[in-house]
């Protein structure tokens, strides 16, 4: 088993685009430069109720006069990577609701 930073070494080629995929969609989505970090990732669950495979999406946008260091924006499509579409990604206009708060993690959701 490799470490979890090497999960990727793992995935094929059809995973790696979809992953590749879902980040330009969202870097586009919410008008994000170049050089913002996005993280795309598939987290499996095993809580009942939960969606067995969901996809994570994580991208930061640099500080401003209210928040000096980077802000960390976060949303779930309850689907696996590879069925993901851009219609599944929020809307724009709904960026500021997806700022991750500080305290406010849940690992259950």
């Amino acid at each position: 088993m490799l470490p979890v930073g090497f999960a990727s070494l793992q995935r094929g080629p059809e995973e790696l685009a979809a992953l590749d995929r879902v980040r330009g969609w969202t870097r586009e989505r919410f008008s994000l430069s170049e050089d913002a970090a996005i993280v795309v990732a598939e987290v499996a669950c095993g809580l009942p109720g939960c969606p067995p495979v969901e996809t994570v999406v994580a991208f930061w946008t640099a500080g401003d006069a209210r928040h000096q260091c980077d802000t960390r924006h976060q949303f779930k499509v309850f689907k696996p990577v590879r069925d993901v579409v851009e219609d599944d990604l929020p809307f724009a206009w709904f960026k500021d609701a997806l700022v991750a708060l500080d305290g406010m993690d849940c690992d259950c959701c």
